[in-house]
């Protein structure tokens, strides 16, 4: 199969953000993981014994989904809860080790599609790059959480 023709600025960026969210899925499916649970999983690890509905808020998710989705991770031992002493309404939520190797190394694995998509360019190359980008971005609204 034949690439795209690419003809703008932004499809060529498109692009490139295309191939960096496959290597992503590819390396979550890897491991038998949804977007989502993926997500809470690293949310856990780095910010544990959080409480559901900041784990709604953060993932931008219904209360009623989070429940669904800590329930899966749940039965696969990838997570556990635990209830808050003196508030048996409100659970902390933590990854369990299991899960915390499950998803030990997707830094490293974006790193490495970081650099298989930019090996066409040499260092300076990157540099230059990474500077009109950040230029561009400089001027856009930020992103909200």
């Amino acid at each position: 199969m034949d690439a795209p023709k690419l003809t703008t600025t932004l499809e060529l960026l498109r692009w490139i953000g295309w191939a960096q969210r496959k290597a992503a899925e590819d390396w979550i499916r890897a491991r038998d993981l949804s977007h989502e649970q993926s997500f809470v999983l690293g949310y856990l690890v780095q910010n544990p014994g959080a409480i559901q509905r900041d784990i709604a808020q953060v993932s931008r998710t219904s209360a009623a989904s989070v429940t669904s989705l800590l329930q899966g991770l749940e039965r696969r031992g990838l997570i556990e809860r635990r209830t808050e002493t003196g508030n048996e309404r409100s659970k902390q939520v933590f990854a369990t080790p299991a899960g915390t190797e499950l998803i030990a190394g997707f830094e490293s694995a974006m790193a490495a599609a970081e650099d298989t998509i930019l090996a066409p360019l040499d260092q300076s190359e990157r540099a230059a790059l990474h500077t009109l980008l950040t230029k561009i971005t400089a001027e856009l609204p930020q992103p909200t959480r």
